[in-house]
């Protein structure tokens, strides 16, 4: 079974954006809306998603890939893992 959205993340921090450094999380928290650009592997394209709300928590998984710094307005962003 998958993991579940809503259950209760045991690992947790900051994340700062950034182009080369690579990351995992299965979902974010996001502080301060704006736009979020995610490479969902090292060398995947960025995917970048318009607009997201502060205050929402952002479930998307990625694994060893990239928050990006270019495209990414949005601050205030902690990364989440079960």
């Amino acid at each position: 079974m998958g993991t579940k959205v809503f259950s209760s993340a045991v690992n947790y921090s900051v994340i700062t954006p950034n182009d080369s450094t690579v990351v995992s999380f299965k979902a974010l928290y996001i502080g301060t809306g704006g736009d979020v650009t995610i490479a969902p592997s090292a060398a995947g394209t960025p995917v970048t998603f318009v607009g997201v709300a502060s205050g929402t928590f952002f479930p998307v998984e990625v694994k060893e890939g990239r928050l990006m710094s270019t495209g990414t307005g949005a601050t205030n962003i902690v990364s989440l893992g079960w």
